[in-house]
């Protein structure tokens, strides 16, 4: 019976150890799997919307947009955006640099009502825009980094929608509900900085543990029913007539 009571404290202590995240493991999968992952991303506040044609008859070569912006880039990438076409030039060093493919230079500056416009006409829904602030730093939340416009919606998922404040384009969207989710992903994945690493050591002993859990639970099972088993046959035969 040394198996039996190994076993026993073994799956007692580890489960008294390791329970409390295991719990966290249920509940931020059954967020996951119960909260559908468009709402999660506010793809349903978003508006398609449909770039409007560049006319490249009507735009400076590259090599001129070149010269103006005085950068050397080693990769050049033309989008429209809402306040018109832009080329991406990113250089070998340093951030990519957004310029204005009509000028060759930044864009000017985006007023808070511009940014509120902008973010309106990408919104789906009837909330108006209940502010809208210049973040010189961008959020950790949004996973990007540099300022960035952030415009918040009265609607009841408190949406919040980032914007380039060179090009205008929504970057990401952010809600109450991502962030709900995004606190149990943390809890998930044992990751209470940014949720972005899961294979880090606590999680992979923390699994380790209660792999061991389940082993020793069907270690338990299979000597109780053993047992059982013996009490049942013996049961039997003492109930048979001589």
């Amino acid at each position: 019976m040394k198996i039996l009571k190994l076993s026993t404290q073994l799956h007692k202590w580890i489960a008294l150890v390791v329970g409390l995240q295991v719990l966290f493991w249920v509940g931020g999968g059954l967020v996951m799997t119960a909260i559908p992952i468009e709402t999660v991303r506010s793809e349903h506040r978003a508006v398609e919307l449909k770039p409007a044609p560049v006319d490249l008859g009507n735009l400076p070569a590259l090599g001129e947009i070149v010269r103006r912006a005085r950068v050397a880039p080693v990769q050049a990438e033309l989008r429209p955006t809402p306040r018109g076409p832009a080329w991406i030039l990113k250089p070998v060093e340093g951030e990519p640099v957004t310029v204005s493919a009509l000028t060759g230079r930044p864009f000017g500056p985006l007023s808070a009502a511009e940014a509120s416009a902008l973010a309106r006409s990408a919104y789906r829904g009837e909330a108006g825009v209940s502010g809208a602030v210049l973040l010189k730093t961008a959020p950790g939340e949004t996973g990007r980094t540099g300022p960035l416009w952030r415009v918040d919606f009265a609607d009841r998922e408190k949406t919040s929608f980032y914007l380039s404040p060179a090009t205008g384009e929504v970057v990401t969207r952010r809600s109450g509900v991502w962030r709900f989710y995004d606190f149990f992903w943390r809890l998930h994945v044992m990751d209470w900085n940014d949720g972005e690493d899961f294979n880090h050591p606590l999680i992979i002993i923390t699994t380790a543990l209660t792999l061991s859990i389940v082993i020793t639970g069907f270690v338990l099972l299979w000597i109780r029913l053993a047992r059982d088993l013996k009490g049942f046959r013996a049961a039997r035969r003492a109930a048979r007539p001589d």
